[in-house]
């Protein structure tokens, strides 16, 4: 989910807490856990400054090992231990246990949107990325916001909490449900498809979709039942080349091709050097793919320069890749 809306259901959680007879008791306690569990609705995501470091780096990393078993409990452990300190009439196991809920249910709700998690690291290291739900949905956004407000009103925050959790898990049932739907409508029309990959926009009826076949890839747009495709692209094998092998071993590409689930290849080749562009087909906008890996190669396959992450124009590309020689 988007930041935001991270931090809503932070919000939400400290109203909820005060069902617990110590945080509602106690006031430090309630400031500790109200303040502990807005940071840990969003510490996963402070793994945003590997981006400090360099874009393969934070793709490799982002949602990844900070979203894994071990880190929610070291994430838990790190915001609580100084709220802790601070607030010294705080009973630890209470104020622990609901700032883990928090980092916990951080992590649970990113799995549906069509990024993704590693959520099950180091057990399981494929993406999970349900599809189901907008990293930003202006509908589970609205609700909790709308909790905020009520609860500074006067509302009571457990009722009103519990009815909106309760409001947003039958939410969830029915975009299940809209994907299954979908997913069955688009099995239908590619009987061999191997793959369907469902990406949900911030308007409800309308999702971007990859469907892969053995020998083709198609872009969609699903909207009310109705399938548009944009693009059609045909599956070629990976060239077992020393210019391809050497693009692999390339750490941008490496990164990218560890996160994307859907892909297709572009070799470019000029006399002095050779360009190989790898396409993430699930984020088509306006025509264009806007995630990438580019590599590009000298005649004796030595890399001049690579790159990857989000580039919304072609122009924009290749000043990035001026900018890096």
């Amino acid at each position: 989910m988007d930041t935001a809306t991270h931090i809503t259901m932070g919000v939400a959680i400290g109203g909820l807490a005060t069902i617990d007879p110590a945080v509602e008791q106690n006031p430090e306690l309630f400031h500790a856990v109200f303040i502990g569990a807005i940071i840990g609705s969003h510490a996963p995501d402070f793994d945003t400054f590997f981006k400090f470091k360099d874009n393969a780096t934070y793709i490799r990393h982002h949602r990844g090992t900070s979203h894994s078993p071990l880190a929610v409990l070291l994430w838990s452990l790190i915001v609580t231990l100084p709220l802790f300190l601070i607030f010294q009439d705080a009973s630890f196991s209470h104020l622990w246990g609901w700032i883990l809920l928090s980092v916990i249910l951080h992590v649970f709700v990113d799995i549906f949107n069509a990024y993704g998690t590693q959520a099950l690291k180091p057990f399981v290291n494929k993406w999970i990325a349900l599809g189901w739900i907008s990293t930003f949905d202006p509908y589970i956004f609205g609700l909790f916001s709308a909790g905020a407000i009520a609860w500074l009103l006067g509302a009571d925050p457990v009722v009103t909490y519990g009815t909106i959790f309760f409001v947003v898990f039958l939410y969830y049932i029915k975009r299940f449900l809209d994907k299954k739907e979908i997913t069955d409508i688009l099995q239908k029309h590619f009987p061999s498809a191997t793959k369907i990959i469902t990406q949900p926009t911030i308007r409800h009826n309308e999702w971007r979709v990859v469907i892969e076949t053995p020998k083709f890839y198609f872009v969609a747009d699903y909207d009310h039942g109705h399938i548009d495709i944009k693009d059609t692209f045909e599956k070629r094998d990976y060239p077992d080349s020393t210019e391809m092998n050497a693009a692999f071993q390339d750490e941008n590409v490496k990164s990218f091709r560890n996160f994307s689930p859907v892909y297709r290849h572009e070799i470019e080749r000029h006399d002095d050097y050779t360009e190989i562009r790898f396409i993430d087909l699930r984020y088509r906008r306006d025509g264009h793919y806007p995630f990438v890996a580019v590599v590009t190669l000298d005649k004796f396959y030595n890399i001049l320069t690579s790159y990857t992450g989000w580039i919304y124009s072609e122009e924009k590309l290749q000043k990035k890749l001026e900018s890096l020689t």
